[in-house]
């Protein structure tokens, strides 16, 4: 006699029984998974949190952890945030589970002409990103091209230089945010492809300016699209359409340089980093393509222009606020450098009060308010809190830079805190991190480091400033403009004068 059937119609009881139990426990583990979240306001009905955002996101995030701590959970539409407002627990994600929280949340408006499955910035810790980053190591911001690179430097610097002296001597206002822009801009297309790629008064550069400042403050506008995916074909708020536009007008300039290289690259040598890159995608075993050259560059010039012109443009902007502030970088740059000569890169680290201008600017003025998004890899614990995978992760530097058990009288600008004690922006001390820290801090920190310092240190030796037509100080508009990175809302225009 067959018992098979009997058997399995014996044991079809228990197996339904083990996969509800299951079921049930795994419901009951996630149910438990997710009431561990940090604290945090109480979500709505399909929005959640949305309505707390506000036009500036990193101060109604610093406003909420006041109430609900500096590490709390909101649920933005369908996704889960987790918003870090300490150094503590900066230091557990960036640091200790630093592997954990590698990757990245993938905005809507970054996957543009596929950006994301190119970019340094948004692509997850993979093989094909740490191929990517030793590249930028050896072929950009190795110390050596760092320092073989001064002259460049020099050079930008001087024409910024000259801009503002002819400005000084008819009397008109120079835009510090635009006239910072253009020398940086320089500095990258020189490094990149041995060109001025603007002028200071030219269409040209207000133009790219535009493009690039357009480009960041989408990418960083709360976008319904990411909160609801099924929204994204819909595209509510436009913000895919102009970001099309935006990048193909950027790739299109990237693409020009790299057609009108090819042809001759088989008879040139290496003269700046397109020839090394356009090297590089010859070579198989690097497997850099030329999309990855052309998604490259966008990284590069979006991020490096924006963040090195609004520090300059806020530490300008402080410094006039605070002229007692002014005065004493002044007199420190005098006493240096002396008044018979330019400033030197290597006058930097004999001047601590502009070093403490500078640390000061990145505490109050942070480029990027949350750093770059990050998400969780898998479901992971922070300071015995749950984060549920997929949750997007972001790290309020602006908040961190302003809170009160950190620094004493913290919306002030006082860069004398920094003559007492050791902190820096390399990102090993997490009260400071402008530029990140963890395996994906900024690649480009040296180099921007080296460039803020030295083109402040120049402005500020070269001539003494003021507000145009007259403005006092205290009536100064210090508002900021969110965005992927953080501008002023009114672009800074001073007179240089001949101190």
């Amino acid at each position: 006699m067959d018992y098979t059937p009997l058997v399995l119609l014996l044991l079809l009881p228990c197996f339904v029984w083990l996969c509800f139990h299951f079921l049930i426990l795994g419901s009951t583990h996630r149910k438990s998974f997710q009431a561990r979240l940090p604290p945090g306001p109480r979500p709505l009905p399909i929005i959640g949190n949305l309505l707390e955002l506000g036009d500036k996101p990193h101060q109604s995030f610093t406003t909420l952890s006041k109430t609900y701590g500096p590490l709390m959970s909101l649920k933005l539409g369908s996704t889960t945030t987790i918003v870090i407002s300490s150094p503590k627990t900066a230091q557990e994600v960036l640091n200790k589970k630093d592997q954990a929280f590698a990757s990245r949340t993938v905005l809507n408006a970054i996957q543009i002409q596929d950006h994301h499955k190119f970019s340094m910035v948004f692509l997850p810790a993979s093989a094909h990103w740490r191929n990517l980053r030793k590249i930028c190591s050896m072929q950009i911001f190795s110390p050596q091209r760092v320092e073989a690179s001064q002259d460049l430097r020099r050079k930008v610097v001087q024409q910024l230089l000259e801009h503002a002296r002819e400005s000084c001597n008819s009397g008109r206002a120079v835009d510090v945010g635009r006239a910072a822009f253009t020398t940086t801009l320089n500095l990258l297309s020189n490094t990149f492809f041995s060109v001025d790629l603007a002028h200071y008064d030219s269409n040209l550069s207000q133009e790219f300016k535009d493009l690039i400042w357009s480009i960041m403050v989408e990418a960083g506008k709360p976008n319904l699209a990411d909160f609801f995916p099924g929204l994204r074909l819909v595209d509510p708020q436009g913000i895919q359409k102009r970001m099309t536009v935006y990048f193909n007008k950027l790739l299109d300039v990237f693409d020009g340089f790299i057609n009108q290289r090819l042809p001759l690259k088989a008879s040139s040598p290496d003269n700046d980093v397109l020839d090394a890159l356009l090297n590089l995608n010859k070579q198989h075993d690097h497997e850099l393509s030329s999309n990855d050259i052309r998604h490259l560059l966008t990284d590069l010039f979006s991020a490096g222009t924006d963040t090195i012109s609004s520090t300059i443009e806020w530490a300008m902007a402080e410094l006039l606020n605070n002229p007692k502030a002014m005065a004493k970088a002044q007199d420190e740059l005098s006493q240096v450098v002396g008044k018979d000569r330019i400033v030197e890169e290597s006058d930097v680290t004999k001047l601590p009060y502009l070093q403490a201008v500078v640390k000061e600017t990145f505490r109050l003025h942070p480029p990027a308010p949350f750093l770059v998004p990050r998400k969780a890899e898998m479901d992971s614990e922070i300071l015995g809190y749950a984060v549920p995978k997929n949750a997007q992760v972001l790290v309020n530097v602006w908040a961190i830079g302003r809170d009160s058990r950190t620094w004493s009288n913290p919306n002030s600008f006082v860069p004398e805190r920094f003559l007492e004690c050791q902190i820096d922006v390399k990102g090993r001390d997490f009260q400071l991190i402008p530029f990140g820290a963890g395996r994906r801090i900024c690649p480009g920190l040296l180099l921007g480091h080296r460039m803020v310092h030295l083109m402040l240190a120049s402005l500020l030796h070269s001539f003494d400033w003021k507000l145009e037509d007259s403005m006092r100080p205290e009536d100064m508009d210090m508002s900021e403009k969110f965005g992927f990175t953080l501008r002023k809302a009114q672009p800074l225009r001073a007179v240089p004068t001949k101190p």
